[in-house]
């Protein structure tokens, strides 16, 4: 039987990466999406070969149509028909209040983190309706219930679109025998902190999470694995909420 061929958007680092290798160890082969950092890319398409599947990695920037269409035909071409979609590139820009906050900053989170998970899905709804079937999993955030205010709430409402959108397109495309689910990480010991601003702001808001610790991408990863799994066949138009009950 054929290996799952899953695109997996934002995969060169932190829950992207994670879940690239703990497909690859499920039996998937992966196009791994990247915007800047080649060489982590690169490290990440070794580790899926490592693990015995296919990989290649894929510049795209997903709030560019013409680099989704690549980033999927691609895919395609070099691994066979797409099976799955990880619609997980997100960018938040430097903490602080909505009132100051950029325009380009508002901007550029609005044209990745809902813009350009409109364009995957998309792309993925296309194929897989063609097909019959399919399995996306969109990656939300605790944030989108949560509003972060002083924080990022721009972040927060687009993450908030992430999930009506999970919802309504699993109804949309449910009688095409395609899932559409999301997983919602609370916060998560990644790079995306010291990107932010705040390189310790895992350690700083442990004590607030119920659990009293940050997440690890791997935790992530596992959930979206199952989702993405066989064992999830009658589960969509679900945000899975990963957050250690916060």
């Amino acid at each position: 039987m054929a290996r799952p061929v899953t695109v997996v958007t934002g995969g060169s680092r932190g829950i992207g990466a994670a879940t690239c290798r703990r497909l690859a160890a499920d039996g998937h082969d992966v196009a791994v999406g990247y915007v800047r950092d080649a060489a982590a890319a690169d490290a990440v398409v070794a580790a899926v070969a490592e693990a015995g599947g296919r990989a290649l990695a894929v510049r795209a920037d997903t709030s560019a149509e013409a680099d989704v269409e690549r980033l999927f035909d691609l895919a395609e071409e070099r691994l066979g028909p797409v099976t799955g979609l990880v619609n997980n590139a997100a960018v938040t820009g430097p903490l602080g209040r909505l009132a100051d906050t950029g325009t380009d900053t508002l901007r550029r989170v609005v044209d990745v983190n809902l813009f350009g998970v409109l364009l995957c899905a998309r792309r993925a709804a296309r194929l897989m309706t063609a097909r019959g079937s399919g399995v996306i999993v969109n990656v939300s955030s605790g944030a989108a219930t949560l509003g972060s205010p002083g924080e990022y709430v721009h972040y927060a409402a687009t993450k908030a679109a992430v999930d009506a959108l999970t919802l309504g397109l699993a109804k949309e495309l449910g009688p095409d025998g395609v899932r559409v689910n999301a997983v919602a990480p609370g916060l998560v010991d990644t790079d995306m902190h010291a990107a932010m601003g705040d390189p310790e702001r895992p350690a700083r808001m442990a004590p607030g999470v119920p659990l009293r610790r940050a997440g690890r991408a791997e935790e992530i990863a596992a959930a979206i694995a199952w989702l993405m799994s066989r064992e999830a066949s009658y589960t969509t138009g679900t945000v899975l909420r990963v957050a250690g009950g916060r």
